[in-house]
């Protein structure tokens, strides 16, 4: 494609545009490499894909592609066996997600709703690698911090290394603490120098206190000294850190070796969301232009509805609409200045520049547009004053080079043709330059000032006349372009509303032939017949409307009427339907109450047998009861139960039977016992409590469900890899569970990311019932990727 040409229809302000849509480094660099195809079947195919992405943007409100990093370094230093910094590890486990987030959208998708084959065609063949993703995500905190978890051996270091930092904090506060060493100090401070606790001792008493010197003050006066004693304490602390340090580059290793056996498919994944990232970025660019789909060929036909320059405000501009290379090939644009005809070759051009490379176009429903081979434009003052070259001169050489270069199926945009030099012989050449393009089967659409192109293309097969209309009244252009009409310039009548008196008007025609006064009379009465057929049709058009809508509202309420007597029949048998469940349901308890008659005559002559049952075994236990409860003192309970409860199983010691309390003690601490079928009035120092329900009470008490939380909950939770609803919830019954447990402070481990999981944790905390307060992470602890809790 002609470069020139890019350049003077503005092509690269609509990659701008785009490149401000793309999310990520890979998106930007596919965006930044485009350029208009002159293939119909590729164009075909990239519409197709902005239409699927444009489509899946509306549907879903948002398709984030946040997280995708360019990972081409971090596969070669995969692939050479070095390893990746946390940093480095994180941006790796950052684009793996959103690979997986992507196929768990597809995946999610509902089957009616997926209409987007080929994107999904796409992100099918991403591969999900979640084991790496979790194996990075529990070892990484943030790009400065690895995680205790990361390994055992690392924690058991960190342990020691945490405990030798108390023990030697702890020999140097008894050594600052001294009354005899602290009168050579100069502050009673522990501070660290080359990575080694040292003391603030004064410079005169450095004979008086023994140590090793690591660094002074600006002014000398205070030397800084690893005592003697803590010196073994610092040595074996540096190679605790120096085992951390190799530990963690360990660590870091086996991280890079899982991804370098992965290498070939995470370039897949590259390629595949740098591709994703850009068609998602045409298609908000659609959607923020409200641009269609327009239909291809590679004909040269070309049918602009309500087209709107993509550069200039959709509500204040006048849509063009526009057609060639049906009935005629060669358009030929008349009008006054200032009128529109310059924007409408730009329209035109950078629409079907947009529409090779792949991008919706702002216009109508049923917008037409060609694929050409070539597409040439010479618009605007290119004169250069270094070169001495007059616009004349600068325009036609822009032409010759046109003429020398172009072939069929290509696109000719001229603006002022033959401008600038002897009218006579502008229109002249302005004809020749037309005609031999027009040989050539190139498409045309030229603008100018010439009668002469006016007459021609009135007189020409396959040549067209084109205006901008232009109201005189208000002395202003309306901006809508009327083909098939030659405008006018108007200069007479522009000059006379601006008040320029009659006699020289009348004058300047004198001056005028009679046949070019005809022909100018000939276009303004063309021209006013153009105008009251627009208003007949516009007319026409609002009754075909008005008719359409009465027929609309008609075929409403016949529809309505329909509805409501389906109703009325759905409602009446709904009644009856109900009336004949009632019954139903009537006769069915007549049934039913006959039956209960029947089983209650039964169940009261089954009642009188039990109660003579009952009352043989009550007169037997009378009878046997002077035996048993000779000497009671025998089966005292010394100390009875206390609190008793209606429904407590109990031991009748005097009869040794269990039995369940029915009436509480009175004053004299008698109550009554079921025990089986019959009832025992029974003393309270008679009783004891079952051990089998002391037992059973002390297992289900809350005792027991605290010492099961106190053994299993950690101190920390990881929300990493979560999204907020889901950590939210998690969060909500850590906080319960590590609130029985007794636990005082907890840690909530988040991440940095983009922020929002922090943020809608912290305010969970905040009005948490269980949550006393809460900081972020001091240095050590993992920073802002963590959140400190103090429960209540």
């Amino acid at each position: 494609m002609n470069t020139k040409t890019l350049r003077v229809l503005e092509y690269e302000k609509i990659k701008n545009m785009l490149l401000q849509k793309v999310e990520s480094s890979l998106g930007r660099s596919v965006a930044e490499q485009l350029t208009p195809s002159v293939n119909l079947q590729e164009v075909i195919q990239w519409q197709k894909e902005t239409s699927e992405a444009s489509g899946l943007l509306i549907q879903k409100g948002q398709v984030s592609m946040g997280g995708v990093h360019d990972l081409s370094y971090h596969i070669k230093r995969a692939e050479i066996g070095s390893f990746l910094y946390p940093g480095q590890l994180l941006e790796v486990a950052d684009t793996l997600r959103a690979a997986r987030r992507l196929k768990s959208m597809v995946k999610d998708t509902k089957e009616e709703e997926r209409r987007y084959p080929i994107i999904e065609e796409y992100i099918n063949t991403l591969y999900s690698f979640k084991t790496i993703e979790d194996r990075i995500t529990e070892c990484i905190i943030s790009e400065e911090e690895i995680s205790d978890n990361a390994s055992p051996a690392l924690k058991n270091i960190r342990r020691q290394i945490e405990a030798k930092n108390a023990g030697i904090r702890s020999r140097l506060n008894s050594i600052i603490s001294s009354a005899q060493t602290q009168k050579y100090l100069q502050e009673a401070i522990i501070t660290i120098r080359q990575d080694r606790y040292v003391v603030p001792v004064k410079q005169e008493h450095r004979a008086n206190f023994q140590g090793l010197i690591h660094d002074q003050s600006s002014s000398g006066a205070t030397l800084f000294i690893e005592p003697m004693a803590i010196v073994e304490m610092n040595n074996e602390l540096k190679e605790l850190k120096l085992k951390e340090k190799a530990e963690i580059e360990r660590i870091l290793a086996e991280l890079t070796a899982m991804i370098g056996e992965k290498t070939e498919e995470i370039k897949g994944n590259q390629k595949i969301l740098a591709h994703l990232d850009f068609l998602f970025a045409k298609g908000k660019l659609s959607v923020q232009m409200r641009g269609v789909e327009p239909e291809l060929n590679e004909a040269g036909k070309i049918r602009i509805k309500n087209g709107r320059h993509p550069f200039l405000d959709a509500k204040a501009v006048v849509p063009t609409n526009i057609w060639i290379g049906e009935d005629f090939q060669t358009l030929v644009i008349t009008g006054p200045n200032t009128g529109g005809k310059t924007v409408t070759l730009k329209t035109v051009g950078l629409l079907t520049l947009m529409a090779q490379s792949g991008f919706h176009v702002p216009a109508d429903f049923g917008t037409k547009l060609s694929v050409f081979q070539q597409v040439f434009a010479d618009i605007g003052d290119e004169q250069s004053i270094e070169q001495s070259l007059s616009t004349f001169s600068s325009h036609m050489t822009n032409i010759v080079e046109i003429l020398n270069r172009v072939e069929n199926k290509a696109l000719i945009l001229l603006d002022e043709l033959g401008a600038g030099t002897d009218p006579t012989e502008g229109a002249a050449l302005a004809i020749a330059i037309l005609n031999h393009l027009y040989v050539l089967g190139a498409r045309t659409i030229a603008t100018t000032h010439y009668t002469e192109l006016k007459q021609y293309a009135l007189t020409t097969k396959g040549v067209k006349n084109a205006s901008v209309e232009f109201d005189v009244e208000t002395l202003s252009p309306t901006y809508r372009l009327l083909i098939g009409v030659p405008g006018k310039s108007n200069a007479f009548e522009i000059s006379k509303r601006l008040g320029l008196d009659q006699y020289i008007v009348d004058r300047a025609k004198e001056y005028i032939s009679k046949d070019e006064i005809e022909f100018e009379d000939l276009l303004t009465t063309i021209e006013k017949n153009k105008q009251t057929a627009e208003r007949e049709k516009d007319e026409a058009i609002r009754l075909k409307l008005m008719i359409q809508e009465h027929k609309e509202e008609y075929e409403r309420k016949l529809e309505k009427l329909a509805q409501q007597r389906e109703k009325l029949l759905k409602e009446a048998k709904e009644e009856a339907r109900k009336i004949l469940k009632e019954a139903k349901e009537e006769a069915e308890q007549v049934i039913k109450d006959l039956r209960e008659l029947s089983i209650e005559q039964e169940e009261k002559e089954k009642n009188r047998k039990i109660e003579e049952a009952r009352k043989k075994l009550r007169d037997q236990l009378d009878h046997m009861g002077s035996g048993w409860m000779t000497n009671p003192d025998n089966v005292i309970n010394t100390k009875p139960p206390k609190q008793l409860k209606l429904g407590d199983t109990v031991v009748i010691l005097t009869l040794n039977q269990k039995g369940n309390v029915v009436t509480l003690p009175d004053e004299n601490g008698d109550l009554t016992v079921q025990v089986g079928i019959m009832k025992v009035n029974v003393n309270i120092n008679h009783l004891r409590l079952d051990k089998e329900e002391k037992e059973k009470a002390s297992k289900v008490g809350t005792g027991k469900i605290m010492k099961a939380k106190s053994q299993s909950i950690q101190s920390s939770l990881d929300l990493r890899g979560q999204m907020l609803e889901e950590a939210l919830l998690n969060t909500d019954k850590y906080l319960d569970d590590a609130y029985i447990a007794g636990l005082r402070e907890i840690t909530i481990i988040h991440g940095k990311g983009t922020g929002v999981l922090r943020d809608g944790i912290k305010q969970l905390l905040k009005g948490h019932r269980h949550v006393k307060s809460y900081r972020d992470g001091a240095y050590g602890e993992g920073g802002t990727g963590v959140t400190i809790a103090e429960l209540k």
